[in-house]
């Protein structure tokens, strides 16, 4: 039993319920925030050294063994997307510092928020229960919930409706699905119902079970019913779109890579057929989408959207080639996602206006904002030495060994199509002649530069060092693949 897998879920939630009586001191919220964040950095950290060198760490709470009791588990998988998440967390807080663009906002409990997100993200990732699943998947949203309204404006108080009942619906569907399988295998420990499926062989009604799940964690994603993701990430304040953009779907996109590799492999030809077709319309729409506006946070928000119908495009084909790639671009998607849409957020800031007909020349003034956007579009369009590369390579070259041609040359193209749009951003935003004079800008963006240069070296060095980066995810490919030991691991047995 490893104590500190409760560490990057119970230090954040503390922080959260002690920031909520610091109200009106905004400046100890973020220290608090940021202490506990550093906290868990270190617990995530090590607990994918000890991942590395000692195995599965599991903790069964309360002493209670699986698959009677609640059970965290921290394989490699889990540590590498804890470690991303709680990076991208310590960098939206201190952009959400800026008291310019988020005036007031720091009275309406916005560090509390950001930090109870943070928890039901990082219990999402370790959580070995898919009824706790669901739990800190609700506990995302209700916090997602609120800081999508936090404001008060016209704009957010209509998205956040669309946003809460596209939700709600899926969250049903979800506790139907969990509800049917907790029939027909009687556990919904993870790797409890990984041995009572392959027992079972995956017939047809559990393979129907497997698909609802695949659309409620699809929905969740934004490759299902996509359409309802522009609106909400083009609402909030910069600092919450970013946390959304880099964390939100990339839960959905984990549930999707969990279960479909521990519980529910036996069936490829269906589910993961079901996979490459969604991943490959999510990725035409996105890019249609992206190309298709000339407002900076729409034109991000698509963006969101063909990047994770390439990660399931990846995952779909279920090879280690294809599995590697589809994780190494995941961690990278998390972290190009929050920079650009901090760096995205700093321009709005600048221009008062995301309409990139009326911003020009910013690079007079903000240089190290432009040239660092225009790193991270090229990262996102997967430009070498970036982070994107490795991953994007990995899952083409899958696709084309398998003989999903149709597929690779669709995202081999959105690709391209991606980083045209954000070049639009770059050159509408940074260059020309300067429609704004120094003191007329309505902030400084300044906030947005240190984050902006700790994401800058975490892309540069995950496309860097890729032969480094893949040490650590094989490991975590080879849980995928062979669950027997998660399996052992949870449950002490590895043949049940």
């Amino acid at each position: 039993m490893n104590n500190l897998l409760i560490v990057p879920i119970g230090l954040p939630l503390v922080a959260a319920m002690a920031a909520v009586f610091l109200q009106k001191r905004p400046k100890l919220q973020l220290a608090v925030g940021l202490a506990s964040l550093l906290g868990a950095l270190a617990a995530a950290a090590a607990l994918a050294f000890q991942n590395k060198h000692a195995g599965i760490q599991v903790l069964h709470i309360g002493g209670w063994e699986a698959p009677f009791g609640i059970t965290l588990v921290a394989d490699m998988t889990a540590s590498l997307l804890v470690l991303a998440a709680v990076i991208i967390a310590i960098c939206c807080l201190l952009f959400a510092w800026d008291p310019q663009p988020l005036a007031g906002h720091h009275r309406h409990y916005l560090f509390p928020l950001m930090l109870l997100l943070t928890v039901g993200v990082n219990g999402s990732f370790l959580t070995g229960d898919i009824f706790n699943l669901f739990v800190f998947f609700e506990v995302t949203l209700i916090a997602s919930y609120v800081l999508l309204a936090l404001g008060g404006t016209k704009m957010q108080l209509r998205e956040s409706i669309k946003y809460v009942l596209i939700n709600m619906i899926s969250s049903t569907v979800f506790v139907v699905a969990v509800a049917f399988l907790y029939s027909l295998l009687g556990t919904l420990n993870m790797a409890h119902l990984s041995q009572r499926v392959a027992e079972a062989g995956q017939n047809g009604m559990l393979t129907t079970v497997s698909l609802l799940f695949l659309v409620v964690f699809a929905t969740k994603a934004a490759l299902l019913l996509f359409f309802w993701l522009p609106g909400p990430y083009s609402a909030p304040p910069a600092a919450v779109t970013a946390l959304f953009a880099a964390l939100l779907t990339k839960v959905g996109i984990y549930a999707i890579l969990r279960m479909f590799t521990l519980m529910f492999s036996h069936r490829p030809d269906i589910t993961h057929t079901a996979m490459i077709a969604m991943g490959a319309v999510t990725m035409l729409l996105g890019a249609f989408g992206a190309v298709s506006h000339s407002g900076i946070r729409r034109i991000l928000a698509w963006n969101v959207i063909l990047s994770v119908g390439f990660i399931l495009f990846g995952i779909g084909m279920a090879d280690e080639q294809s599995l590697t790639g589809a994780f190494v671009y995941l961690i990278h998607d998390i972290v190009t996602k929050a920079w650009i849409f901090i760096l995205g957020g700093a321009v709005i800031a600048i221009a008062g206006t995301d309409q990139l007909r009326e911003i020009k020349g910013l690079i007079r003034y903000r240089p190290q904002l432009g040239w660092m956007f225009l790193l991270a579009a090229m990262a996102i369009a997967g430009v070498p030495p970036l982070s994107g590369f490795t991953g994007k390579v990995l899952i083409l070259k899958s696709g084309v060994e398998q003989g999903a041609f149709i597929t690779s040359i669709i995202g081999l193209l959105t690709s391209l199509i991606a980083f045209y749009s954000l070049l639009k951003v770059f050159i509408g935003s940074f260059w020309g002649e300067t429609l704004l004079n120094e003191g007329e800008q309505y902030d400084t963006g300044r906030s947005a530069v240190l984050p902006g240069l700790i994401l800058c070296a975490l892309s540069l060095g995950l496309g860097i060092g890729s032969g480094f980066v893949l040490e650590w995810v094989e490991p975590a490919v080879d849980t995928l693949l062979n669950p027997s030991a998660y399996i052992q691991s949870v449950l002490g047995t590895g043949d049940g």
